[in-house]
């Protein structure tokens, strides 16, 4: 059976530890002299994460050494979200999402709320996009998000519960370590998969 990406990550345990990172391209300059500061700012938006698994033995650890494998470095793609967001904080059951690329302030159609932390996932499969809701959005009307569109939408399903995107690994080395009595230890990097 051949290997399709994106991959599901494997549910023998969860993570020890995630570090999710928000990058904007972004700069900001200050004078030496007046400290006035100027700030530039593009459309890149990207979600980069560092993902550490809890030391256990071979058996447990394989699927996890497999996947990562798998993946052939930076080549393939694999679904994953915030580890503790499994479910939003809101009391969300459906939202219809309409918006243009490039906008953080999309139009919803929604029964129930969202609140600010909570996640929605916009696609599915290799299109998946995590999004980050801004601020409390009780019922319809406009959704603040993080990050921006990156295409269009027009009464898009919202996925709410496991919300996902899309990563690759940051790097082409796959490494874990193993110690003098057998347990593995093993960490990963990753960068959303853009484009």
């Amino acid at each position: 059976m051949a290997i399709s990406y994106p991959l599901s990550l494997p549910d023998t345990f969860g993570f020890r530890a995630a570090k999710l990172r928000q990058v904007v391209a972004a700069t900001a300059d200050m004078s030496p002299f007046t400290f006035g500061q100027q700030v530039v700012s593009w459309p890149g938006e990207r979600w980069e994460a560092d993902v550490s698994l809890p030391s256990d033995y071979r058996g447990r650890m394989a699927p996890w050494k497999a996947f990562l494998l798998s993946l052939r470095g930076p080549v393939g793609t694999f679904l994953m979200g915030d580890p503790d967001y499994q479910t939003p904080q809101g009391t969300v059951s459906d939202c219809l999402v309409t918006g243009a690329a490039g906008e953080a302030s999309v139009s919803v159609v929604m029964t129930g709320s969202l609140l600010a932390g909570d996640y929605i996932q916009l696609g599915a499969g290799a299109s998946a996009r995590l999004h980050c809701v801004l601020q409390d959005q009780d019922g319809s009307g406009t959704l603040d998000i993080w990050p921006a569109l990156r295409r269009d939408y027009n009464g898009a399903p919202a996925t709410f519960e496991n919300a996902m995107g899309v990563f690759r690994l940051t790097r082409p080395v796959t490494e874990w370590e193993i110690d003098t009595a057998g347990i593995y230890g093993l960490s990963f990097q990753a960068v959303e998969a853009i484009g």
